[in-house]
């Protein structure tokens, strides 16, 4: 069984879905590296990174409005840079009992929420419109250690395999559950009741993993399975998306070098 709802890509017949994966590998990579390292307070830069990946939403064809609300994900990390809005010295702004808010500190606030919020809608571009095996073999293009992309996709793996057991359990459940006549009546026992099934449900969901994982591995051993993913190889990047492999690495590179020049 394949769970759809787990699985981000999103086919579509866009230019973005087109681009050989070690391309856009590389280019989200580099955005996310140019997001990072340009200096706080550089909101015009930020601006343009923005623009930089609205624009890809809007030719990958995955919906804007569907990227940004996936994107909010990654806003309550940026909560764990909360205590900068006290700890920073500068012009105080609020005083909130013992804690003073200050103008540099939530600069500074605003410019982390910022930057994770932008980096967020590029990495979900790639997984919405890169399969995630093609992710895989742009890794090790890249030479990234064998044993890390093998853990990258034995988890990708078996996250749907717990996901099955999951279902199946749950169907399991919903057979052996009956429904009384009346609608309105209360279904279930105590919340200590619930908490016991729902305990029980989850151990038997791990032992049952466990067990599927080890015939999973014991097939894919007996087959030769050595810790590498043998693929045909990828075939030769075009002269076109070198191109655009190099103009956008020097568009960001342009963007980062501005940054520190007016803002550094």
């Amino acid at each position: 069984m394949h769970i759809h709802f787990l699985d981000p890509y999103r086919p579509r017949p866009s230019l973005i879905h087109r681009l050989d994966p070690r391309v856009k590998f590389a280019l989200t990579l580099a955005f996310i590296l140019a997001v990072a390292l340009t200096p706080l307070g550089a909101w015009p830069v930020y601006i343009l990174l923005f623009s930089i990946v609205l624009s890809v939403e809007i030719l990958s064809e995955l919906g804007v409005s569907d990227v940004l609300k996936r994107s909010t994900l990654a806003l309550p990390f940026a909560l764990a840079a909360l205590p900068m809005l006290f700890t920073v010295k500068g012009l105080p702004l609020l005083t909130i009992g013992p804690l003073t808010v200050t103008q540099a500190g939530l600069e500074r606030f605003a410019g982390i929420a910022a930057k994770s919020w932008i980096s967020a809608q590029m990495a979900i571009v790639l997984a919405s419109s890169t399969p995630f095996p093609d992710l895989l073999l742009a890794m090790r293009a890249f030479k990234i250690p064998r044993l890390l992309v093998a853990i990258l996709g034995l988890m990708w793996r078996y996250l749907f395999v717990m996901a099955d057991e999951a279902l199946r359990l749950m169907r399991a459940r919903q057979a052996r559950s009956g429904q009384p006549a009346a609608s309105a009546a209360r279904v279930g026992g105590s919340i200590a009741w619930r908490a016991r099934v729902t305990g029980g449900m989850a151990g038997n969901l791990v032992l049952r993993s466990f067990e599927r994982a080890d015939r999973i591995y014991a097939a894919m051993a007996s087959r030769g399975y050595d810790g590498e993913v043998r693929a045909f190889p990828l075939p030769h990047i075009t002269r076109g998306q070198q191109s655009i492999l190099a103009l956008g690495l020097g568009l960001l590179t342009l963007l980062v070098l501005g940054g520190f020049l007016f803002w550094g």
